[in-house]
């Protein structure tokens, strides 16, 4: 192992680490003055269809895209940290969990949040196709670093 891997390695652990952290201060905040108002969503697309049906583009903006970017840097992080989780199913597989995850401890620890099933849809394909822009080709590279002998 060389040190420039070690180090890279060491980056990628500690990105992840402060995105897991981001990540609970984000989705485990209660919304202020929001107490008893959120409705979960179990039926997927549901959500979706609500805020497209709103003449308002900037809501569904916010709530589609900002989905899409919550759980996207796992598909940079996951693949440099272990190679064994490169791959399209198996970041969406880890990502949808921990979004999955996040979902229901909204919908029973945090006020004013709920589960919505179009958020965990939203987050597991942010992270799979952040993969396939970034994650996959920087995993390569990164792990194909480990494997060349040493000069």
């Amino acid at each position: 192992m060389s040190l420039r891997w070690v180090l890279g390695l060491v980056v990628a652990l500690a990105a992840l680490a402060v995105f897991l952290w981001v990540l609970a201060r984000v989705l485990l905040t209660p919304v202020p003055g929001a107490e008893g108002e959120a409705a979960g969503n179990l039926e997927p697309g549901a959500s979706l269809r609500f805020y497209l049906d709103r003449p308002g583009v900037r809501a569904a903006l916010l709530q589609v895209g900002g989905n899409l970017v919550l759980m996207a840097p796992l598909g940079v992080i996951l693949p440099l940290v272990a190679e064994r989780l490169r791959g399209p199913l198996r970041v969406g597989l880890v990502a949808g969990l921990l979004s999955l995850a996040a979902e229901v401890a909204q919908g029973v620890l945090v006020l004013g949040r709920a589960f919505d099933a179009d958020d965990v849809i939203l987050n597991t394909a942010g992270a799979v196709l952040a993969y396939f822009l970034i994650g996959r080709r920087l995993s390569r590279w990164f792990h194909a670093r480990r494997r060349r002998p040493a000069r």
